[in-house]
């Protein structure tokens, strides 16, 4: 099932556009509703809160749906607008928080996918800014399950044409993973461009705290060297993990008076992360600071981010630190927001623009 934007309706600015504020639409807000007859942007409830960022960030209100709950535990969901014919995105990050388990989320999304399609949708993407499930991609013991593959599955059954979400644990699990397309965002331009202005004059040094994130490091790494118009270094720390034990503490990479930025794709106890920083800081570096895409913070990690080694946390806003005291939070947590991001990634794909040239392109 495909389907593209109608060519009767108004669509302005190109793909090298950043925002899209509501007078920079031919006709105000009158164009914005001709060219939203082409498309609609939910967010289910659970993820309301980040779905509002994005639709300020495109320019356009959320689409009105409808969610009850039955007295028996069951649920349904339902647009409440017409979506037949139209280019339609569905926003659902899969976290657990006190309200609703992973599982709740990921079976509204099934659900409420399944009805725009069931609507007659032309094209449905899936936006799930974090996705769970994505570390467990393949068998490490004897008839493991290889979850990531079996999440594709289900969101694919549901008819969807895309899924769209951000800096998953292995790209490439995640790519072999669905059939459908896979629109995949990362956060090196977003967080490249926001530590670079807060880095001092001392060499900097982008470190991966495992060999499987050595890639996702090295990138940022160059985007990073990019914005702020010098070299930086590289390092990463061995590491290996076996019924939940953790073990390597081999260093790769020349640290020395650096400011260390170890980046990952999400924290969860953040035990991976301070292993890395106490092996920097024994090498001679200066500074130490976390920079992932999604913070967890589960288990005793409140311990972690409170620990004085590591100098603070640069993450996105795709899971709110719910976990974690306000304090704490104001004190040691640096948000960026990834809405903007979605939101062009979102408008990129309903005009069939460059997601390359978003992710790739000069910062700017």
């Amino acid at each position: 099932m495909t389907g593209q934007a109608r060519p009767d309706l108004p669509l302005v600015g190109t793909s090298d556009d950043r925002e899209w504020p509501e007078n920079r639409l031919p006709g105000g807000a009158h164009a914005r509703d001709a060219y939203t007859r082409c498309m609609q942007i939910f967010a289910l409830n659970a993820s309301r809160a980040f779905g509002d960022r994005v639709a300020t960030a495109f320019g356009v209100p959320l689409s009105e749906h409808e969610e009850r709950e039955f007295e028996d535990g069951e649920h349904k969901a339902r647009p409440l607008v017409s979506v037949r014919g139209l280019d339609v995105y569905v926003i659902q990050s899969l976290y657990a928080d006190p309200e609703q388990s992973v599982h709740d989320r990921l079976c509204r999304l099934l659900f409420f996918l399944g009805a725009v399609v069931d609507g007659g949708a032309a094209r449905v993407t899936a936006v799930i800014p974090y996705l769970a499930y994505a570390r467990k991609d393949r068998q490490t013991k004897p008839r493991d399950p290889v979850t990531t593959r079996y999440m594709a599955r289900l969101i694919e059954a549901m008819g969807v044409d895309a899924v769209m979400t951000l800096d998953v644990h292995n790209l490439v699990a995640f790519q072999n993973a669905f059939r459908c397309r896979s629109h995949h965002l990362d956060t090196r331009r977003l967080f490249a461009d926001h530590v670079a202005g807060r880095l001092g004059d001392a060499p900097v040094v982008v470190a991966s705290p495992d060999p499987g994130g050595v890639k996702r490091a090295q990138l940022f790494r160059e985007t990073l060297e990019t914005s702020l118009a010098r070299s930086v270094g590289f390092a990463f720390m061995d590491k290996r993990r076996s019924a939940g034990r953790v073990s390597g503490n081999l260093l790769m990479g020349e640290v020395a008076g650096a400011q260390v930025l170890v980046v990952d794709d999400l924290i969860s106890t953040g035990h991976t992360l301070l292993r890395a920083a106490e092996a920097c800081l024994e090498h001679g570096a200066a500074t130490v600071r976390g920079v992932a895409a999604h913070g967890l913070f589960t288990g005793d990690a409140a311990d972690v981010v409170a620990d004085g080694r590591i100098e603070g946390f640069t993450l996105s806003d795709t899971v709110p630190p719910f976990r974690l005291p306000a304090a704490l939070i104001r004190a040691r947590i640096d948000e960026v927001s990834a809405a903007p991001l979605f939101a062009e990634a979102i408008r990129r794909c309903h005009r069939d623009g460059s997601l390359v040239e978003l992710l790739e392109g000069p910062p700017g």
